[in-house]
């Protein structure tokens, strides 16, 4: 292997870590601004109106031809309303709510049971040829979820928090699936950004941001045990969280395969435990630690089972979404 394909694939690396670190910490920089006062319908407005304005803005430098292009495809255009709908909107909504009722950590591991999703969606619905190892992963990550949520206590964790956990789940799954179909169809920036603007616009009913505490981010919010401007966290959601990680993952995306991309995604969870313990000093204890651990285990294995699995000679990129996995979207 030669210098420059070391060097594209070291880049890669450190690009999809990176991109699943700064995704990681949206939970808690939401948290912080839900806790100053915002709803969590309105952090995850302020999130994508805020990447709406700079994708846009990126957009049309790069020339509005690509844009352009999206509405004229309505086959595409339709893949990416949906995108927007399901895999922004009610993703990104649902995971915000989980995390401003559970831990942050607890969180981010029920929307990481969406890959297991995957895997029965293409079993059960699809009919697709699974391998018995995707099956041992998803009973692995179900097993750690019970520890995780510590079901013998009688779900002791918030109802709606849990919940909305595992519906974030189910729009990360769908993020999977939707995307596969939309691979080669539009160029990644604009399904990104019209992706992004159609949850921002029907978001609006629901999360009502001219009723929302602007003050806020004029004032100092609580985190990590300091104060810190409530314009620099909320900042620091739409740049480093929403805006750089979706960059950062397609530069991994584009450097590796997308299925050595999804497994550095795994470094998501992890991360998300760790800063929330380190800036918003909520601690797992060992059984919950000890399930997350297998959660990741059980989900890495389904996905990485059915990334390798042949698919039906029939399948086509066009009308089935293929097995190998995308990169997930923390959300």
């Amino acid at each position: 292997m030669n210098a420059a394909v070391v060097s594209r694939r070291n880049a890669g690396v450190l690009f999809g870590i990176t991109s699943s670190i700064f995704f990681s910490a949206s939970g808690t920089f939401a948290k912080a601004l839900t806790d100053a006062g915002f709803s969590a319908l309105e952090a995850v407005w302020l999130r994508i109106a805020g990447a709406c304005l700079i994708l846009v803005a990126v957009s049309l430098l790069r020339g509005p031809g690509s844009l352009l292009g999206v509405f004229r495809n309505r086959t595409a255009l339709r893949g990416i309303v949906l995108f927007g709908l399901v895999a922004v909107a009610a993703c990104q909504a649902l995971y915000f709510v989980a995390a401003s009722r559970l831990p942050v950590g607890i969180a981010i591991l029920l929307e990481f049971t969406g890959p297991v999703l995957v895997v029965l969606y293409q079993r059960l619905v699809l009919r697709q040829h699974v391998r018995r190892t995707a099956f041992l992963g998803i009973g692995l990550a179900m097993v750690g979820l019970c520890f995780v949520v510590e079901i013998w206590s009688g779900l002791s964790l918030d109802a709606l928090g849990l919940a909305c956990g595992l519906g974030a789940a189910a729009g990360n799954a769908a993020y999977f699936l939707i995307i596969d179909r939309l691979t080669g169809s539009a160029d990644p920036l604009a399904i990104t950004t019209v992706g992004m603007l159609v949850a921002c616009i029907v978001l609006v009913p629901l999360a009502m941001p001219w009723s929302a505490p602007w003050h806020v981010l004029g004032s100092p919010i609580a985190l990590a045990g300091r104060e810190i401007p409530g314009w620099l966290v909320a900042l620091a959601l739409v740049l480093l969280s929403t805006v750089i990680s979706y960059v950062f993952g397609g530069m991994a995306v584009q450097r590796l395969s997308a299925t050595v991309a999804a497994g550095l995604a795994y470094v998501e969870p992890v991360s998300a435990c760790v800063i929330a313990w380190v800036l918003l000093g909520q601690r797992l204890n060992a059984v919950q630690i000890t399930g997350g651990v297998v959660v990741l285990i059980g989900a890495y294995t389904a996905q990485r089972s059915a990334a390798t699995a042949p698919a039906p000679a029939a399948a086509t990129p066009l009308s089935v979404p293929s097995t190998e996995p995308v990169r997930p979207i923390g959300k």
